[in-house]
This record gives structure tokens, C-alpha cells and sequence, in this order.
């Protein structure tokens, strides 16, 4: 029995510390579930691994002016019916409060006088980590609050919307990184860091569920009336609906599993709670949780099927990823028959086999993964994946650099990458060539490097499938017109390791010409606003490749503008929001448009904001703006202002 015990801590502990400290889980949250489940009926009840509530603090560490405590779980509805059970012979009879249980990274704002002075993380629920600097870069967290009480912390959970967190791990595969394992995970990777850029770039969010202390004004009577509260002071609220009596709780929670897939962020369960505050108090908690809250967590839909073949990948920087093939199978809303394996670490971990049955189910509900093998339906002629040593497309050896996982083919001219590298220089956010699609690419494929785009004649597009005289000039008018699309669309376009849209927006009108970065060490690359080592490494060893020398030479003989307007940072950048939804431009290329003109892209409206372009739907920025007289533009207006440099003066 001890040795059981001892293995089971063990098991928790390292857990513990992948999800909370290092925001990498080593196991499913059901299968933690399990093993602390398994370890309160051996009589552990009271173990120190399971009151742990959070991570021990990494940063500055700050005490909680109120304790962040965990909720107790419930995995059934009968379950469920003993938790009302307990509340209502303490107090009677009650009403509930049923919300979605939003997963995320929970943290604590505190405010003073109405504005946002310390931001800390739940840690241990005692004590948590000062990520204030990163609290200043989430939109959805207000900074100031009007007619806010003398003193105010306010809970919520810091998260990635699904949309982003597909998003982010697409870019993480093309970059040769591993991906996040799930939008929770993203986010706390995101907002516990050092550097507030990172965080600034994550596209996070914030929705607040609690009020946890307030002084100078009077506490509502119900939680419900708090939510309320958070909303008219800015906050995005969590939603709820109130339940009367425990017959009408288990069908709210029924509502939210089935509705819970359509929601932008990821939802693990759902929170019942005691509506009226009175009777919390009278309820009380024990160390760890609240009595007077449960938390209702969904099974993972999980299918089984058989995986027929496992193809490698080949990415633009060369990496393989390994892609399984299985049955079709219904997973969550849709057909899926794909996932990827990301990488042979993977693969050998899990023991992934061709032939093998394995359950499928969706990270995030969004992206199909494979959870894990079910050994005993194995064939017996299954024989472990032996990962290629040659690319499978070019056949040129296969190599793994010290301190990655990620194995990469070495051949600059591989067809693949030329494809890949083709369709990122071409895509929007780059050089914008219009008409170079996906198919128009692979037929290109076996152009030497990028600057054959700007060799090409009109017999040589009337020669591939799908061009007649009209569409191949077009096309050839596309790529004369990317020529002026300048230095930060460029080095952008280039797909250079680490080197994203908002880090070559800053190269760009930091050093104002492609001659001055060749010159630059890597010193002077650091020293750019927001350019890390890592960046500036990365940048340094391509620009030091005879490739890059030769493409750049190139692609200046082509007639590549090849520079930018140096800006520097004097504080008195012009700021921007964007809201709503923009005709002509995603808002994530309106920010890239932003900052390429050295101006400043925000996620929430102050009173240092100069403009708000407002497109269709735009909310409660939009009226945020208008009450602090902030300059409201149309998108029309924003991009003459790009185009023209023009500035419209503030009413």
C-alpha cells in the first residue's frame, strides 16, 4: 500500500509541475483526475500533492490579499446531485448559479481608485506571481474603471480563443517549434513571461468570474449581481444562467456540453455555485475549496479508429512532421481522418504504429490528435515507425540540431520547402501576390529560389495548367506590384526562423534598409525595441549564409524595394485600436500595417489612444472611445492614412 501511495505522489507531483510550471502537460486531465481520485480512496485525502492548488511562484512572488482556492470536482450527474445535497441540508433550499468553466491561466487583478496597479497569478492560492506587465498588453483587461470602489480584485481566467490558438500552432509547426498541447496551455505559456511582448503578440484574452474583495462600496447580494457589476465596469463577464432547484442545474449543465463546442474559447466543464453570498459565508471552505462551489467536468469525446499509414511532412524550413492516416471517424461535430504527430519524439513516446487502433479526440475541440494506443487490439505484424534519415521528397539526409526535437531536411533546393517558401512569400501578410495560390506554387516548384518569381514571362505562366492570356498577365502584374511592398514585408516574406510579422515590422524602420541589417551585429540587432537574442541570432546566421546573400543580391537586381523609413522610438507614436470587422483587411494585418509605419497597434481603448478604426460591429470600444473623446476613424480613412502618410487631427 505505501509503495503505492509513494508512486502515486510521485506521478502528481511531476504532473503538477508540467501543467502549472512549465505549461507542458505530460498527461491527459482525466488521467489526473483518476490517480488523485485513486489516491483520496487510499486514505491520502489530506496529501500535500493534492492541496496543492496552483504552481509555486517563478516571478515576484505576491501574496493574495483574499486566497484563490480551487473548486472541489464532480465527474457525474450523480455526483453532481450529492453536492446539492450537502449544501441544501446545511442552508435549505437554494438557487444556483451555473456558468461555463473556462480553461485558462486564473489570475487576480487588483485596482485602486479605479486603476489597474498589480496583476498576480493563482500560484498556491496563497501566493501568486506579479505578471502586471502582462496584464497591461490584454485588451480585454481594463486598465482604468469609472466610478470604481477605493479598493477592488476582481478573478478571472486569462485565455486563447480557439481561432488564435489554431492559428498560433500553424505558425509553430511552418517555424520548426512544438506546438502548444492545448489553448490553456498556450496561454499560460503566453502570459508567464518575462518579455510583455510575447504576451502582446499572443492575441490573449480575459473574462472575469468573481469579485473577490472591494472596499469602499457595499457587495451585492448575489453572485449573479456581480457579474453584472463586472460587465458595466468593462469587463468581459463570464455568462451564466440561475437554476432554482437541482433538477434544473443538471439540465443547465446538459445545455452547456451540448452548446459548449460552439463557443470561441475551450471549456472543460461547467461551475454550480450558491447564488446568494450570505449563504456562502455560511457554508464556509475547507483549505483547498469552497463548499458552496462544484465544478462539473465533461468526459473527452474520444473515438477509436486505426491508423493506415503514417506520411512525413515537409515544411518550409525543412522540418518533417509526421502526419497519421486513420478510418474516418465523427469526432466532436466533424469527420476527421488526419493528425499529426509533430515529431519522432512523439511518435516513440506514445508507440505509434501503422495497423495499430488508437483514440483520437480534438485538443481544444479544434484539432484532431491522437491521445493513445490501445495495445491490446495491435496486430501482431505491427513493427515500430522507423523515421526517415532521408527527406522523402529530395532524399537528402535529415538532421536534428542540439537542443531540438525537430528533424529538418538540409537541402535549400528541396521542392517541398521551394513550395512552402513560395506560398508563405506570396501569401497576404508578406509580399501579396495576388493569384499565387496553393496549386500555381507546387506547378512552380522547381524554381531555384524566390527571385525566379521575378523572371518569369508570359510563356512561361501560359505554359501551366489553369492560365489563359488574361489571368497569366494579372498574375505577372501581381508580382511587378509586390516589388514596392517594402523591407518589412520582405523580411517577412523571407521566412526567416523567429522572425515574425511584428519582429521584421520593428528590423524595418529600426535600420531602414536591407544593406544596414547585412551590416548590423548581432549586438546592434538586439538592441532594436523588442528584439531578443533569439531573433537576433537567428537573423544574423541567415544573413551570414551564402544563400541568403545570393537571393538578396537577386532579388535587389530584380528591382525589390528592398527599404523602409527609419523610425525611432521617441514616445511619441501615434497609438491605434482596431474594432469590428474590416472590409479589406484582417485585423491582425491591420496591427502588421500599424506597426510597419512604426506607429503603436493597442488592444484597448485610453485615454493615450489617438484613433479607433471602427469597423462593422464594433462594440463596447467603440463607445469607450466616444466617452473619452478618442478620434473614431472609418477604414477608408485608415488607409489613407497608410497610404498617404496623413494624420487626422484629434477633435
Amino acid at each position: 500500500m505505501n509503495e503505492e501511495i509513494k508512486r502515486l505522489r510521485e506521478l502528481l507531483d511531476k504532473a503538477n509541475t508540467a501543467y502549472h510550471t512549465d505549461d507542458s502537460p505530460i498527461m491527459e486531465d482525466d488521467e489526473y483526475d483518476a490517480l488523485a481520485r485513486k489516491l483520496r480512496e487510499l486514505g491520502e485525502a489530506d496529501d500535500t500533492v493534492l492541496q496543492r492548488v496552483g504552481a509555486p511562484a517563478a516571478f515576484s512572488p505576491v501574496a493574495h490579499d483574499t486566497p484563490l482556492l480551487s473548486l472541489q470536482d464532480v465527474f457525474s450527474e450523480e455526483e453532481l446531485y450529492g453536492f446539492c445535497d450537502r449544501v441544501e441540508s446545511a442552508v435549505g433550499e437554494v438557487t444556483y448559479c451555473v456558468e461555463p468553466k473556462i480553461d485558462g491561466l486564473s489570475v487576480a487583478l487588483r485596482y485602486r481608485e479605479g486603476t489597474l496597479t498589480l496583476a498576480v497569478t493563482r500560484g498556491d492560492g496563497v501566493t501568486g506571481e506579479d505578471v502586471t506587465h502582462n496584464a497591461m498588453v490584454v485588451g480585454d483587461i481594463p486598465k482604468t474603471i469609472p466610478d470604481a470602489p477605493a479598493v477592488l480584485t476582481v478573478r478571472g481566467e486569462v485565455y486563447m480563443s480557439r481561432k488564435t490558438f489554431e492559428a498560433l500552432n500553424q505558425q509553430r509547426d511552418s517555424d520548426g517549434q512544438t506546438p502548444f498541447a492545448n489553448p490553456r496551455n498556450a496561454a499560460a505559456g503566453s502570459f508567464r513571461q518575462l518579455d510583455s511582448a510575447v504576451a502582446a503578440g499572443r492575441g490573449l484574452s480575459f473574462l472575469a468570474f468573481n469579485i473577490q474583495a472591494m472596499e469602499g462600496r457595499a457587495f451585492p447580494d448575489t453572485h449573479a449581481e456581480t457579474l453584472e457589476l463586472l460587465k458595466s465596469w468593462g469587463f468581459q463577464a463570464n455568462s451564466y444562467r440561475l437554476a432554482v432547484n437541482r433538477d434544473a442545474v443538471i439540465a443547465e449543465i446538459r445545455r452547456i456540453g451540448e452548446e459548449r463546442r460552439t463557443f470561441p474559447y475551450d471549456t472543460d466543464g461547467a461551475v454550480v455555485k450558491v447564488d446568494a453570498l450570505t449563504l456562502r459565508e455560511t457554508l464556509g471552505a475547507t483549505a483547498r475549496a469552497p463548499r458552496w462551489a462544484a465544478a462539473y467536468k465533461y468526459p473527452p469525446e474520444r473515438r477509436e479508429t486505426v491508423v493506415r499509414d503514417i506520411r512525413i511532412q515537409v515544411g518550409r524550413t525543412g522540418v518533417l512532421t509526421p502526419r497519421a492516416e486513420f478510418d474516418p471517424v465523427l469526432l466532436s461535430g466533424s469527420t476527421v481522418q488526419y493528425a499529426t504527430l509533430h515529431n519522432r519524439e512523439m511518435i516513440e513516446k506514445k508507440d505509434i504504429r501503422i495497423g495499430d487502433t488508437v483514440r483520437v479526440q480534438k485538443a481544444g475541440e479544434i484539432i484532431p490528435e491522437v491521445v493513445s494506443v490501445v495495445k491490446e487490439k495491435r496486430p501482431p505484424d505491427a513493427v515500430p515507425f522507423v523515421f526517415p534519415n532521408a527527406c522523402p521528397v529530395c532524399g537528402s539526409p535529415v538532421t536534428v540540431t542540439e537542443g531540438e526535437v525537430a528533424a529538418r531536411c538540409v537541402a535549400e533546393d528541396c521542392p517541398a520547402q521551394i513550395v512552402r517558401r513560395l506560398i508563405h512569400f506570396s501569401s497576404r501578410d508578406a509580399m501579396d501576390i495576388e493569384g499565387m495560390g496553393k496549386e500555381t506554387c507546387e506547378q512552380l516548384k522547381n524554381l531555384p529560389a524566390l527571385d525566379g518569381l521575378y523572371r518569369l514571362t508570359l510563356d512561361d505562366l501560359l505554359s501551366l495548367d489553369g492560365f489563359a492570356q488574361k489571368s497569366a498577365e494579372n498574375l505577372l502584374a501581381a508580382i511587378e506590384g509586390s516589388k514596392s511592398r517594402g523591407l518589412a514585408r520582405l523580411l517577412f516574406g523571407l521566412g526567416i526562423r523567429h522572425v515574425g510579422q511584428k519582429a521584421a515590422a520593428t528590423l524595418a524602420r529600426t535600420f531602414g534598409s536591407i544593406e544596414a541589417l547585412v551590416k548590423a551585429s548581432q549586438d546592434e540587432l538586439t538592441a532594436a525595441s523588442d528584439i531578443g537574442p533569439v531573433i537576433a541570432e537567428s537573423l544574423r546566421r541567415y544573413l551570414d549564409t551564402d544563400r541568403a546573400k545570393a537571393l538578396i543580391a537577386a532579388l535587389s537586381d530584380a528591382g525589390v524595394d528592398m527599404t523602409a523609413e527609419i523610425r525611432k522610438d521617441t514616445g511619441g507614436s501615434l497609438t491605434f485600436v482596431v474594432t469590428g470587422t474590416l472590409e479589406t483587411m484582417s485585423r491582425a494585418e491591420a496591427e502588421g500595417r500599424i506597426t510597419e509605419k512604426g506607429w503603436k497597434a493597442s488592444g484597448s481603448v485610453s485615454k493615450k489612444t489617438d484613433y479607433l478604426v471602427a469597423g462593422e460591429k464594433a462594440g463596447s470600444k467603440l463607445d469607450k472611445a466616444v466617452a473619452l473623446g478618442v478620434k473614431v476613424i472609418t477604414e477608408q480613412e485608415f488607409i489613407k492614412m497608410l497610404q498617404e502618410h496623413a494624420v487626422y487631427a484629434p477633435a
